[in-house]
């Protein structure tokens, strides 16, 4: 029972520090393109809730699994995740904290293809950071993956 509190508390912590630092890079960007007036704090609980398939999916998937279709299913579920949070923040409560509208290929202006390819990418780093802190922490078997 102790060692499934603790997973959980590693878990929400890491899920914590993902998004925070994430948040912190939409603030640099945002502030960068001369645009701070659109940082929200809604863009700090959104990134943490992204980061928990990023998290989860890394601890649960089997080694075996290639890194690039871990990083492919986490880059999918972060833009299930982004556009169901899109409809709600952005379309039905009207907040505008992200629009893509202008992005080919975009799905209601919530996301976009290039962004799923940019979460893919990202999710490889992610997955690795994550799975190397999740193993200083708890040890066990050491991180290792496929390419194919």
């Amino acid at each position: 029972m102790r060692k499934q509190i603790g997973r959980a508390v590693l878990s929400v912590l890491l899920w914590t520090w993902i998004g925070t630092a994430y948040y912190f890079g939409e603030i640099v960007w945002k502030t960068f393109r001369g645009r701070p007036e659109t940082i929200s704090w809604t863009m700090l609980i959104l990134a943490i809730f992204l980061a928990i398939p990023l998290e989860r999916f890394g601890a649960e998937l089997p080694w075996e699994m290639p890194l690039p279709a871990q990083a492919v299913i986490c880059g999918l579920s972060i833009t299930a995740a982004e556009f169901a949070a899109g409809c709600v923040l952005n379309l039905w409560l009207g907040l505008g904290v992200w629009d893509y509208s202008e992005i080919p290929g975009n799905l209601l202006g919530q996301v976009c293809p290039q962004f799923t390819l940019l979460w893919c990418g990202l999710s490889v780093i992610g997955i690795v950071i994550l799975d190397f802190a999740r193993y200083a922490v708890e040890g066990g078997e050491r991180p290792r993956y496929r390419w194919l």
